[in-house]
């Protein structure tokens, strides 16, 4: 059985399918037209099984593939994806469909968004990561050469199904990837689930059915309840940004390559609590609680194993063109227990250089 967590945003409501074999409703119906987005390692995998089963309901399904790999969440390649948007005949009761992890979403999601002022949009996501993060929510974007997700739009999608059957075909490195976000999870909102991670972490690794299914459930249900409060990121929603900080002047830094997105969090985040500890009283064994279950899962808590590691001069500066920065000021999601952190955070400076050398180490 499928679980079913509802994202409530007035008419923008709307329901994420977890499970074996899901697979998004709104799309199986006659005379739909669908432009279906997907990567090239996607694509090679699940992309043609899923524009067939689309084209089966009656619909007119054109599949558009992408290089794979952060470097084509540009606009480059959101110019391609409205030419070929224009080629399928989309109308704005059509739909994108974005199939693949949270580079394809982010790009789908941007180009729904905007084609014709907004067509429906709906997330496949075949990645951890995307499954309890990136889908949800709606938050779309590219990139730019200067910083990460810097042209981007808050667009809903209008359905989310998460088969977990994707996961089985996850390269190892991009499964571990996504566990940083669920660790995120626990730490920003709920103590109890950082601690069934911390009991489960073996069973996580292994990709143990029951365990996934109810770990991604837990993560979109805290994240609906995030959005629902905040759905454009005035105040509350900033608590997701717990880690990210650092972890997209990390990415920056070394041009969207080397880092994968959860790696670079689970740094941020380890940068984050041992941060905490200095600056707002944060536990230092619930710090050492964070890093080691980071540790457990196979997750980077260092940049130092990078070669060459990156200069704190050049990781700042990239942390001065973040979003969340305000009038020149950093402002920082920092923990002040396990379950429980606050935005907009500040920190003298030589606290952030110091840390970020511990971190390094």
């Amino acid at each position: 059985m499928a679980r079913k967590v509802e994202v409530r945003l007035g008419e923008r409501s709307y329901p994420i399918h977890i499970g074996q074999g899901v697979f998004p409703a709104c799309v199986e119906a006659p005379g739909q037209r669908v432009l279906l987005v997907t990567d090239s390692n996607v694509g090679r995998l699940h992309g043609e099984r899923v524009r067939m089963r689309m084209a089966s309901a009656g619909g007119e399904v054109a599949l558009a593939e992408v290089p794979a790999g952060e470097a084509s969440k540009s606009l480059e390649q959101t110019a391609r994806l409205y030419e070929a948007a224009v080629a399928a005949g989309l109308d704005r009761r059509s739909f994108v469909v974005a199939l693949g992890g949270g580079m394809v979403g982010d790009l789908a999601g941007f180009v729904a968004a905007t084609f014709l002022r907004g067509v429906r949009l709906v997330q496949m996501p075949t990645s951890l990561l995307a499954m309890v993060d990136s889908a949800v929510g709606g938050k779309v974007a590219v990139n730019l050469r200067a910083g990460k997700n810097l042209v981007g739009a808050f667009y809903q999608p209008v359905e989310v199904a998460a088969d977990l059957d994707t996961l089985k075909t996850l390269p190892k490195r991009e499964y571990v990837s996504g566990l940083a976000e669920a660790v995120k999870y626990g730490v920003i909102w709920d103590a109890a689930f950082f601690r069934l991670l911390e009991d489960r972490a073996e069973a996580l690794l292994a990709r143990h059915p029951e365990t996934l299914e109810n770990v991604v459930a837990r993560c979109c249900e805290i994240k609906a309840d995030v959005v629902a409060t905040d759905e454009r990121e005035s105040g509350p929603r900033a608590i997701l940004n717990f880690g990210h900080t650092l972890a997209h002047a990390l990415e920056t830094a070394a041009g969207y390559e080397d880092w994968l997105h959860g790696e670079a969090v689970a740094v941020g985040m380890a940068y984050a609590v041992l941060l905490s500890v200095r600056v707002c009283g944060f536990s230092g064994s619930e710090a050492d609680r964070v890093i080691g279950l980071l540790r457990r899962l196979g997750l980077p808590v260092s940049a130092a194993g990078r070669r060459p590691p990156p200069e704190w001069k050049v990781v700042r500066e990239a942390m001065t063109r973040d979003k969340k920065t305000e009038g020149g000021a950093l402002r920082l999601v920092l923990a002040e227990r396990l379950g429980a952190v606050r935005p907009g955070g500040l920190a003298e400076e030589a606290a952030l250089e110091e840390t970020w050398h511990v971190c390094c180490q």
